[in-house]
């Protein structure tokens, strides 16, 4: 369901039956990205699925009928684990030029490279900039990698099943290692040709036909999180006593609760807008359409994140940022919110991005 609307639901019981495969909209998946964040476990939330989130449509989308039949059922079914592995660490902020190799032998590509975290960036001119920081979540445990390859015409999207010649090493991040963040290498890695999703050098397309869903995912996730700090600070100014009053007794932090509730609501509004429109257009149309705005809600929402996760750390004060305890979803939230002003483009660019995608919109005669 986190796949959002479409073929691969069809003939499941969704939500008990409540709801049908055909009635399924955006606005449900919306329900379950905000709910896995209640959690208040960033990277356990990661761990659930998010590689297929973001490497199974790819398949979907551009795999044959025979890939798809083979593959995404177990998938779906969740027997099988699987990751988008496009960046690496010395492509610097190129895409185009990533050092992994599939050279063609005969009926099979012949793999070669490492994939981990790095920020990457595509200038598409007055479709403006697409800047991502990456590295291969669920990489530990996947056993497919939907795999960005750099071959004689260009960059390719090929699937690679785990095998002897893959590795996978795992990366420490400030999060949690239950999001199966991993250094990943290709040694002579063979994969049949049949496994190449799209065409051939036409890899780039291939990835930007699913950022608009994984922003849009992001800004769930993130905003179910911010509303979990809400609670919890709101529970909090109740039960705590200082000065022989609750704290919410006092201004400063009342004013600082007004500030999160308004924030929270505000993206909350904006969010729901957006998937309404979503709900409303085809594919073809989102991408047109609404590129720029979910870029611009995308940076308004983490960045939003972070000022309540400063608030909530100092409503909390030292118990804000302990791991354990009454306090420890504030900790969580403080450490894993910068996470989402980097997945899925940086703030700054995605910021650029909106802005350059409106202008060009504008009608050439415009004037005061």
């Amino acid at each position: 369901m986190r796949l959002g609307p479409g073929k691969h639901l069809k003939g499941l019981t969704l939500m008990g039956g409540i709801v049908k495969p055909e009635e399924f909209d955006y606005f449900h998946e919306l329900i379950l990205n905000t709910e896995l964040a209640h959690f208040g476990t960033r990277g356990f939330v990661d761990g659930l699925l998010n590689g297929g989130v973001i490497a199974l449509p790819p398949i979907l989308n551009y795999g044959t009928p025979e890939l798809q039949t083979q593959y995404v059922s177990d998938i779906l079914a969740g027997k099988k684990y699987i990751a988008l592995a496009i960046t690496e660490a010395f492509a610097g902020s190129d895409v185009a030029g990533v050092q992994t190799t599939a050279a063609r032998e005969g009926n099979e590509w012949v793999i070669t490279g490492t994939k981990k975290f790095v920020q990457f960036s595509i200038d598409f001119g007055d479709h403006g900039m697409l800047t991502s920081h990456r590295w291969i979540t669920n990489g530990t445990f996947a056993d497919y990698f939907t795999t960005l390859c750099q071959t004689d015409s260009g960059p390719t999207v090929i699937l690679v099943p785990r095998s002897s010649t893959v590795s996978t090493k795992p990366v420490k991040t400030s999060y949690s290692a239950t999001a199966g963040t991993a250094y990943v290498t290709f040694s002579a890695t063979r994969v049949p040709v049949s496994h190449t999703l799209g065409e051939v050098g036409q890899g780039l397309r291939v990835i930007l036909s699913n950022f608009n869903h994984e922003r849009w995912m992001v800004v769930g996730t993130s905003l179910g999180a911010q509303r979990l700090v809400v609670e919890e600070c709101l529970k909090w100014t109740n039960q705590r006593m200082a000065f022989g009053k609750p704290l919410s007794a006092q201004p400063v932090i009342r004013a600082r609760l007004a500030l999160m509730i308004e924030r929270v609501e505000a993206c909350q509004s904006w969010v729901e807008n957006v998937t309404h429109q979503m709900n409303h257009m085809t594919y073809a149309e989102q991408s047109d359409k609404l590129a720029g705005p979910i870029a611009l809600l995308k940076q308004f929402v983490s960045r939003s994140g972070r000022e309540t996760a400063e608030d909530a750390a100092q409503i909390f004060g030292g118990r804000g940022i302990t791991v354990g305890g009454m306090g420890k979803v504030i900790e969580n939230f403080h450490r894993t919110s910068p996470f989402d002003a980097i997945l899925a483009g940086a703030e700054d660019v995605l910021g650029d991005l909106g802005v350059r995608q409106a202008i060009r919109k504008m009608p050439k005669n415009a004037r005061l």
